[in-house]
């Protein structure tokens, strides 16, 4: 039952015909794990909150930094350099203490993903990269758990159900990812600050859908939203049994999305401790003109006319750029035509200004 505060909190919704008691009492017996605490985590965790959604995971293991506060408005300039989940949760825990709400201060894996799945009822990811992506929809579909799908890029956003009651998956829509790189994240390419917030509110709203039986969830159906001109579309796809078998998870999700086990993402800080090492050189993958204007040192080999016979054989190539994409796509191509290890260093050389 209800609480007396519990009826007052939520009278907006009981008093709904379409809702009432009933379905406040499955959102209060809910379980929700949202994967990633930022632009589309964000306003989910908010809506989720206040809607009464008695329990509530936040698994994210990345840091609040300053070029985050443009658009996951659940963060503030203090929060720079903590971690996301941990904030917030504390700061959710503010919004309604008639929750239960856990933060768990790492990322998502092939080796914590089904226990933490198992946990919940309904999972939303919020996350910004492919690999996570099937990783999500494969423990969602080994574990039984409906998945709450959105992503964003620059001026558009999508949103989807899947694994709804036995209905189409994430591989039905998309089989295989994309080739490595060929799409550019938004720290490379950019986005509008509002968009995730309505990308992520439309995930909260799906989300309480299925938790509480009304409406028609997007099962089976992928909402596009151009922000720019406010139009929507909605495409309609089918299950596709012979993507939707899933009875493992991946040993290498990163490997499944075309990043090779010979190229590892590294930190300024790990970057540095290396090149002590003669064994290693710096290679910034900028155009000239960027390489004159800021540089770190290292040779400057502009990707758009890259060619790995340019590269010192005795070395391994630790590849540097602006925001870590175009380094990451160098560091790719030469693995895969040198059969040699390299590195790329991850925000690039945005981070050090």
């Amino acid at each position: 039952m209800l609480s007396n505060a519990e009826r007052e909190r939520y009278d907006r919704h009981i008093i709904l015909p379409q809702f009432g008691e009933e379905a406040q009492l499955k959102l209060k017996k809910a379980k929700v794990l949202v994967v990633g605490a930022g632009g589309l985590g964000a306003p989910t965790l908010q809506y989720l909150t206040a809607a009464g959604v008695g329990s509530i995971g936040v698994i994210d293991g990345d840091q609040v930094d300053v070029s985050n506060l443009q658009r996951q408005v659940l963060f503030n300039v203090s929060d720079i350099g903590s971690n996301k989940a941990e904030v917030a949760v504390d700061r959710l825990r503010l919004q309604n203490d008639l929750i239960q709400i856990e933060a768990f201060p790492c990322y998502l894996s092939n080796k914590n993903a089904l226990d933490l799945f198992s946990r919940y009822d309904v999972i939303v990811d919020g996350t910004d990269n492919f690999a996570t992506r099937y990783l999500c929809n494969d423990a969602a579909v080994i574990t039984g758990k409906t998945l709450i799908h959105g992503s964003i890029f620059k001026f558009e956003g999508q949103v989807s159900v899947f694994n709804y009651q036995n209905g189409p998956t994430y591989r039905c829509l998309f089989p295989e990812p994309p080739n490595a790189g060929s799409v550019p994240s938004c720290s490379e390419i950019g986005v509008l600050g509002v968009l995730p917030g309505i990308i992520g509110n439309y995930q909260a709203l799906e989300a309480i859908k299925v938790i509480a039986g009304i409406g028609e969830p997007l099962s089976g159906k992928l909402l596009c939203i151009n922000a720019l001109n406010n139009s929507q579309q909605v495409i309609e796809f089918e299950k596709d049994t012979e993507h939707s078998i899933i009875t493992d998870l991946l040993e290498n999700y990163e490997y499944f999305c075309g990043y090779s086990p010979l190229v590892s993402e590294i930190s300024y800080i790990e970057a540095k401790e290396l090149l002590k090492d003669s064994k290693y050189a710096l290679v910034d993958v900028r155009e000239i003109e960027e390489y004159e204007k800021h540089n770190i040192g290292g040779i400057n080999l502009p990707l758009s006319t890259f060619n790995e016979g340019h590269l010192n054989s005795n070395c391994t190539p630790i590849f540097i750029c602006q925001k870590g994409s175009r380094s990451l796509k160098a560091a790719l191509s030469y693995a895969e035509k040198e059969n040699k290890k390299a590195f790329s260093m991850v925000k690039g050389i945005e981070q050090l200004k």
